[in-house]
């Protein structure tokens, strides 16, 4: 699992940038109901989403949440009084605080199924009746774009897709929010190379190979020996589904 205190300072770079951020925070915003409010962006990271939520509707007041220390600093910086250092499991925030929530990026991180339950309870709880929890789902599936990487890679250990689409939503019903559309957007600038993923791989990026042993290592090789070492293949395309509570 990446270290993200010592992944801030790099983030946006090695993921998109503000391109990926802008494609991002539209497709949140399309999925939000007129009127909306108070936002609240769960997991914002180092808020360059965040910010451009924040900007791409008059009236919407938007606060930011993240756990590791490094993100929240950066997004306090880019949203000033308007970011706090939480865990998404215990959001700090009475109930019905918030017309809307957003977590993009967020439940495929979680290290067990009971961590996203919890996740999806607590970001239900703090949302009013009428209001919309938005989130990305299949995440990993997304980075499958069919390339001569994802051919490499495919033998490689799996973990369980904790953000898989049909338990997200099983969790959602749980807890009282019911399906209220989804869309798609491109993930930009951040399609891989085959040089670029060597890199990530070596710093953890894949959690079932540990950098540094001998089967990171045999995947490193093999991806070595593929061409255009430097051309990145297409964009991964993300998914973001939307659920209401009832009034």
């Amino acid at each position: 699992m990446l270290d993200y205190d010592k992944e801030a300072e790099r983030y946006d770079a090695s993921r998109g940038g503000e391109p990926r951020a802008e494609a991002a925070a539209e497709a949140v915003l399309a999925l939000l109901p007129d009127g909306t409010r108070r936002l609240l962006d769960v997991a914002c990271g180092t808020g360059i989403v965040t910010r451009r939520l924040a900007a791409g509707r008059a009236g919407l007041c938007v606060t930011g949440v993240d756990l590791a220390p490094a993100m929240a600093r950066q997004a306090a910086a880019r949203l000033p009084g308007a970011v706090v250092r939480a865990d998404s499991r215990r959001l700090p925030f009475r109930d019905g605080r918030f017309d809307a929530v957003s977590s993009v990026w967020l439940l495929h991180l979680a290290r067990t199924d009971d961590d996203v339950r919890t996740t999806v309870a607590e970001c239900a709880r703090v949302l009013r009746p009428g209001g919309v929890y938005v989130t990305t789902v299949d995440k990993a599936a997304a980075h499958n774009v069919g390339s001569d990487i994802d051919a490499v890679l495919a033998s490689r250990p799996r973990r369980p897709a904790r953000d898989e689409a049909a338990l997200v939503e099983s969790y959602a019903l749980d807890h009282g929010l019911v399906p209220a559309g989804s869309t798609r957007f491109t993930g930009r600038g951040q399609g891989r190379s085959p040089r670029r993923t060597i890199a990530d791989l070596r710093r953890g990026w894949f959690v079932t190979l540990p950098p540094g042993g001998a089967l990171a290592d045999a995947f490193a090789a093999r991806l070595a020996e593929l061409p255009d070492q430097d051309v990145p293949r297409p964009d991964p395309v993300f998914t973001l589904r939307a659920f209401r509570k009832p009034e």
